[in-house]
Protein backbone atom coordinates (compact mmCIF):
# COMPACT_ATOMS: atom_id res chain seq x y z
CA UNK A 1 0.00 0.00 0.00
CA UNK A 2 1.28 3.44 -0.51
CA UNK A 3 1.96 6.14 1.63
CA UNK A 4 0.02 9.04 1.65
CA UNK A 5 1.71 11.71 1.00
CA UNK A 6 0.55 15.54 1.80
CA UNK A 7 3.51 17.73 1.82
CA UNK A 8 2.91 19.06 4.55
CA UNK A 9 5.16 22.28 6.28
CA UNK A 10 6.84 20.66 8.93
CA UNK A 11 7.88 17.95 6.67
CA UNK A 12 8.54 20.62 4.16
CA UNK A 13 10.79 22.11 7.44
CA UNK A 14 12.12 19.08 8.23
CA UNK A 15 13.59 18.24 5.24
CA UNK A 16 15.28 21.78 5.65
CA UNK A 17 16.96 21.08 8.28
CA UNK A 18 17.92 17.64 7.00
CA UNK A 19 19.65 19.86 4.03
CA UNK A 20 21.46 21.99 6.87
CA UNK A 21 22.91 19.50 8.01
CA UNK A 22 24.16 17.53 5.04
CA UNK A 23 25.34 21.29 3.39
CA UNK A 24 28.10 20.30 6.36
CA UNK A 25 29.42 18.00 4.37
CA UNK A 26 31.53 19.93 1.69
CA UNK A 27 33.59 21.41 4.94
CA UNK A 28 34.28 18.35 6.67
CA UNK A 29 35.46 16.50 3.17
CA UNK A 30 37.67 19.10 2.95
CA UNK A 31 39.38 19.24 6.55
CA UNK A 32 39.58 15.83 6.45
CA UNK A 33 43.81 14.48 6.28
CA UNK A 34 42.48 10.73 5.01
CA UNK A 35 42.03 10.44 1.30
CA UNK A 36 38.63 11.25 -0.02
CA UNK A 37 37.50 7.58 -0.33
CA UNK A 38 38.68 6.42 2.90
CA UNK A 39 37.44 9.62 4.06
CA UNK A 40 33.69 8.21 3.25
CA UNK A 41 34.12 4.53 4.40
CA UNK A 42 34.99 6.10 7.80
CA UNK A 43 31.51 8.38 7.39
CA UNK A 44 29.49 5.32 6.88
CA UNK A 45 31.11 2.49 8.99
CA UNK A 46 31.18 4.76 12.40
CA UNK A 47 27.41 5.64 11.47
CA UNK A 48 26.17 1.69 11.63
CA UNK A 49 26.13 1.53 15.41
CA UNK A 50 24.71 4.87 15.67
CA UNK A 51 21.86 3.33 13.61
CA UNK A 52 21.32 0.06 14.28
CA UNK A 53 19.30 0.66 17.87
CA UNK A 54 17.64 2.94 15.61
CA UNK A 55 16.80 0.36 13.45
CA UNK A 56 16.93 -3.02 15.77
CA UNK A 57 13.12 -3.63 16.69
CA UNK A 58 12.05 -3.30 12.41
CA UNK A 59 14.61 -5.28 11.03
CA UNK A 60 12.79 -8.12 11.23
CA UNK A 61 9.87 -5.88 9.05
CA UNK A 62 12.91 -6.59 5.97
CA UNK A 63 12.16 -9.80 3.43
CA UNK A 64 15.11 -11.06 1.14
CA UNK A 65 14.30 -8.80 -1.72
CA UNK A 66 13.84 -6.02 0.21
CA UNK A 67 17.46 -6.89 2.17
CA UNK A 68 19.20 -7.25 -1.62
CA UNK A 69 17.27 -3.89 -2.78
CA UNK A 70 18.28 -1.48 -0.12
CA UNK A 71 22.40 -3.32 -0.18
CA UNK A 72 22.24 -2.06 -4.13
CA UNK A 73 20.70 1.06 -2.70
CA UNK A 74 23.79 1.11 -0.47
CA UNK A 75 25.78 0.88 -3.84
CA UNK A 76 24.77 3.66 -5.27
CA UNK A 77 25.30 5.98 -2.29
CA UNK A 78 28.79 4.61 -2.36
CA UNK A 79 29.32 6.13 -5.88
CA UNK A 80 27.55 9.47 -4.78
CA UNK A 81 30.03 9.65 -1.47
CA UNK A 82 33.25 8.53 -3.31
CA UNK A 83 32.67 10.79 -6.55
CA UNK A 84 31.43 13.83 -4.29
CA UNK A 85 34.61 13.67 -2.61
CA UNK A 86 36.69 12.97 -5.05
CA UNK A 87 35.37 16.05 -6.96
CA UNK A 88 37.04 18.68 -3.65
CA UNK A 89 40.39 18.05 -5.17
CA UNK A 90 39.73 19.03 -8.63
CA UNK A 91 37.07 21.81 -8.34
CA UNK A 92 35.86 24.28 -5.65
CA UNK A 93 33.36 23.45 -3.18
CA UNK A 94 30.55 25.89 -4.64
CA UNK A 95 30.74 24.05 -7.62
CA UNK A 96 30.54 20.80 -6.16
CA UNK A 97 27.80 21.45 -4.32
CA UNK A 98 25.65 22.32 -7.41
CA UNK A 99 26.52 20.06 -9.64
CA UNK A 100 26.16 17.31 -6.65
CA UNK A 101 22.66 18.41 -6.03
CA UNK A 102 21.48 18.43 -9.39
CA UNK A 103 19.45 15.45 -8.86
CA UNK A 104 16.02 16.58 -10.13
CA UNK A 105 17.46 16.30 -13.73
CA UNK A 106 17.69 12.13 -13.42
CA UNK A 107 14.76 11.63 -10.61
CA UNK A 108 11.74 13.77 -12.18
CA UNK A 109 12.12 11.60 -15.17
CA UNK A 110 12.30 8.71 -13.86
CA UNK A 111 9.89 9.16 -11.11
CA UNK A 112 7.52 10.12 -14.33
CA UNK A 113 8.19 6.73 -16.06
CA UNK A 114 8.45 3.85 -13.14
CA UNK A 115 6.21 5.60 -10.29
CA UNK A 116 3.34 7.37 -12.48
CA UNK A 117 4.31 10.70 -10.71
CA UNK A 118 2.15 13.29 -11.73
CA UNK A 119 3.47 17.17 -11.99
CA UNK A 120 1.15 20.24 -11.25
CA UNK A 121 0.98 22.56 -14.17
CA UNK A 122 3.61 24.47 -13.58
CA UNK A 123 5.56 22.26 -11.42
CA UNK A 124 8.54 22.68 -14.52
CA UNK A 125 8.03 26.67 -14.10
CA UNK A 126 9.04 26.03 -9.98
CA UNK A 127 12.14 24.25 -10.62
CA UNK A 128 13.55 25.82 -13.75
CA UNK A 129 13.24 28.89 -11.44
CA UNK A 130 15.22 27.17 -8.63
CA UNK A 131 17.70 25.60 -10.85
CA UNK A 132 18.30 29.43 -12.15
CA UNK A 133 18.94 30.55 -8.38
CA UNK A 134 21.04 28.22 -7.87
CA UNK A 135 23.42 29.18 -11.03
CA UNK A 136 23.08 32.42 -9.94
CA UNK A 137 24.24 31.75 -6.71
CA UNK A 138 27.38 29.56 -8.05
CA UNK A 139 27.98 32.58 -10.92
CA UNK A 140 28.19 34.95 -7.71
CA UNK A 141 31.79 33.40 -6.07
CA UNK A 142 32.78 31.16 -8.92
CA UNK A 143 36.68 31.30 -9.40
CA UNK A 144 36.62 32.94 -13.38
CA UNK A 145 40.58 32.10 -13.38
CA UNK A 146 39.00 28.19 -14.49
CA UNK A 147 38.13 24.95 -12.51
CA UNK A 148 39.07 21.50 -13.79
CA UNK A 149 36.22 19.53 -16.23
CA UNK A 150 36.95 16.95 -13.83
CA UNK A 151 35.81 17.37 -11.04
CA UNK A 152 32.77 19.26 -12.74
CA UNK A 153 31.69 15.60 -14.28
CA UNK A 154 32.91 13.71 -11.18
CA UNK A 155 29.87 15.92 -9.19
CA UNK A 156 27.37 15.53 -12.14
CA UNK A 157 28.20 11.49 -11.71
CA UNK A 158 28.03 11.86 -7.76
CA UNK A 159 24.25 13.12 -8.85
CA UNK A 160 22.92 10.60 -10.82
CA UNK A 161 24.29 7.88 -8.41
CA UNK A 162 22.58 9.84 -5.73
CA UNK A 163 19.21 10.48 -7.27
CA UNK A 164 19.48 6.28 -7.73
CA UNK A 165 19.83 5.87 -3.89
CA UNK A 166 16.67 8.52 -3.94
CA UNK A 167 14.33 6.52 -6.17
CA UNK A 168 14.85 3.25 -4.19
CA UNK A 169 14.41 4.49 -0.57
CA UNK A 170 11.37 6.92 -1.86
CA UNK A 171 9.27 3.65 -2.83
CA UNK A 172 10.62 1.32 0.01
CA UNK A 173 10.02 4.40 2.46
CA UNK A 174 6.17 3.15 1.87
CA UNK A 175 6.64 0.73 3.99
CA UNK A 176 10.03 0.46 5.99
CA UNK A 177 10.95 2.62 8.54
CA UNK A 178 13.84 5.49 7.78
CA UNK A 179 16.57 4.11 9.84
CA UNK A 180 15.95 0.55 8.54
CA UNK A 181 16.83 2.23 5.15
CA UNK A 182 20.04 4.00 6.17
CA UNK A 183 21.23 1.29 8.68
CA UNK A 184 21.25 -1.83 5.71
CA UNK A 185 21.71 0.31 2.71
CA UNK A 186 24.97 1.59 5.22
CA UNK A 187 26.36 -1.97 4.91
CA UNK A 188 25.98 -1.65 1.41
CA UNK A 189 27.66 1.29 0.83
CA UNK A 190 30.32 0.48 3.59
CA UNK A 191 31.71 -3.07 1.91
CA UNK A 192 31.62 -0.76 -1.77
CA UNK A 193 33.74 1.93 0.04
CA UNK A 194 35.91 -0.53 1.77
CA UNK A 195 37.14 -2.54 -1.67
CA UNK A 196 37.14 0.90 -3.74
CA UNK A 197 39.25 2.48 -0.65
CA UNK A 198 41.61 -0.88 -0.80
CA UNK A 199 42.02 -0.66 -4.92
CA UNK A 200 42.54 3.29 -5.06
CA UNK A 201 44.13 5.00 -2.53
CA UNK A 202 45.13 1.83 0.07
CA UNK A 203 43.45 1.45 3.47
CA UNK A 204 44.17 4.41 6.19
CA UNK A 205 43.34 4.44 9.64
CA UNK A 206 43.08 7.60 11.45
CA UNK A 207 45.29 8.81 14.34
CA UNK A 208 44.54 10.90 17.19
CA UNK A 209 41.51 13.35 17.42
CA UNK A 210 42.69 16.09 15.02
CA UNK A 211 42.02 13.27 12.32
CA UNK A 212 38.75 12.22 13.95
CA UNK A 213 36.76 14.37 14.50
CA UNK A 214 36.06 15.25 10.90
CA UNK A 215 35.49 11.75 10.60
CA UNK A 216 32.64 12.11 13.16
CA UNK A 217 31.19 15.01 11.84
CA UNK A 218 30.58 13.34 8.80
CA UNK A 219 28.82 10.62 10.45
CA UNK A 220 26.88 12.26 12.87
CA UNK A 221 25.36 15.45 10.54
CA UNK A 222 25.37 13.66 7.14
CA UNK A 223 24.62 9.51 7.87
CA UNK A 224 23.02 9.63 11.27
CA UNK A 225 20.67 12.69 11.08
CA UNK A 226 21.12 14.45 7.77
CA UNK A 227 20.36 11.08 4.98
CA UNK A 228 17.99 9.87 7.74
CA UNK A 229 16.03 12.61 8.76
CA UNK A 230 15.67 13.06 4.72
CA UNK A 231 14.71 9.34 4.21
CA UNK A 232 11.96 10.02 6.98
CA UNK A 233 10.66 12.85 5.18
CA UNK A 234 10.87 10.77 1.89
CA UNK A 235 7.85 9.34 3.64
CA UNK A 236 5.81 12.31 3.65
CA UNK A 237 6.98 14.68 0.36
CA UNK A 238 6.14 13.55 -3.02
CA UNK A 239 9.86 12.94 -4.35
CA UNK A 240 9.77 15.71 -7.26
CA UNK A 241 9.28 18.37 -4.70
CA UNK A 242 11.82 16.63 -2.33
CA UNK A 243 14.45 16.90 -4.62
CA UNK A 244 14.00 20.38 -5.55
CA UNK A 245 14.42 21.39 -2.22
CA UNK A 246 17.31 19.89 -2.29
CA UNK A 247 18.95 21.98 -4.59
CA UNK A 248 18.38 24.66 -1.59
CA UNK A 249 21.68 23.28 -0.10
CA UNK A 250 24.44 25.28 -2.10
CA UNK A 251 22.24 28.24 -0.89
CA UNK A 252 22.63 26.61 2.94
CA UNK A 253 26.37 25.51 2.25
CA UNK A 254 27.56 29.19 1.34
CA UNK A 255 25.43 31.22 4.42
CA UNK A 256 27.70 28.39 6.29
CA UNK A 257 30.92 29.76 4.81
CA UNK A 258 29.78 33.49 6.05
CA UNK A 259 29.78 32.55 9.61
CA UNK A 260 32.66 30.31 9.67
CA UNK A 261 35.15 31.83 7.49
CA UNK A 262 34.16 35.17 6.98
CA UNK A 263 33.58 35.19 3.26
CA UNK A 264 31.04 37.92 2.19
CA UNK A 265 27.84 37.42 0.47
CA UNK A 266 27.68 39.13 -2.95
CA UNK A 267 24.39 41.12 -3.92
CA UNK A 268 24.05 38.30 -6.79
CA UNK A 269 24.68 35.30 -4.36
CA UNK A 270 22.09 37.13 -2.35
CA UNK A 271 19.88 37.10 -5.13
CA UNK A 272 20.56 33.82 -6.25
CA UNK A 273 19.29 32.66 -2.36
CA UNK A 274 16.36 34.28 -2.66
CA UNK A 275 15.41 33.43 -6.28
CA UNK A 276 15.92 29.46 -4.84
CA UNK A 277 13.84 29.69 -2.11
CA UNK A 278 11.24 31.47 -4.11
CA UNK A 279 11.57 28.59 -6.93
CA UNK A 280 11.09 26.12 -3.86
CA UNK A 281 8.10 27.92 -2.38
CA UNK A 282 6.79 28.10 -5.76
CA UNK A 283 6.46 24.56 -6.41
CA UNK A 284 5.53 23.60 -2.47
CA UNK A 285 2.46 25.89 -3.02
CA UNK A 286 1.70 23.59 -6.20
CA UNK A 287 1.78 20.62 -4.41
CA UNK A 288 -0.17 22.66 -1.67
CA UNK A 289 -3.07 23.43 -4.19
CA UNK A 290 -3.00 19.68 -5.73
CA UNK A 291 -3.64 18.31 -1.80
CA UNK A 292 -6.78 20.97 -1.26
CA UNK A 293 -8.52 19.71 -5.04
CA UNK A 294 -7.65 16.28 -4.18
CA UNK A 295 -9.40 16.35 -0.75
CA UNK A 296 -11.99 19.00 -1.84
CA UNK A 297 -12.88 15.56 -4.63
CA UNK A 298 -12.70 13.58 -1.41
CA UNK A 299 -9.38 11.50 -3.12
CA UNK A 300 -6.28 11.37 -1.14
CA UNK A 301 -2.77 12.09 -3.62
CA UNK A 302 0.34 10.39 -3.00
Amino acid sequence: MNTVRNNETKYILLELLAIAFLATGGILVKMSALSPINTGFYRVLFSLPLLFPLAYKYLKQLNKKDTVILLLAGIFLAGDISLWNLSFHYTSVANANLLANLTPFTVIPFSYFIFKERMPKFFLAGAVITIAGVFILIAGKSDTSGSSYLGDFLSLCASIFYAGFLLISYRLRDRINSSVIMFVSGIGSMITLLITARLSEGFQVPHGMSQLWPLLGLTLFLQVIGHNLLAHCQGKINVNLSSVICLSQPAIASIYSFFIFSEILSSIEVLGIIIIMAGAYSVKAQYNLKSMKACNKGVQIK
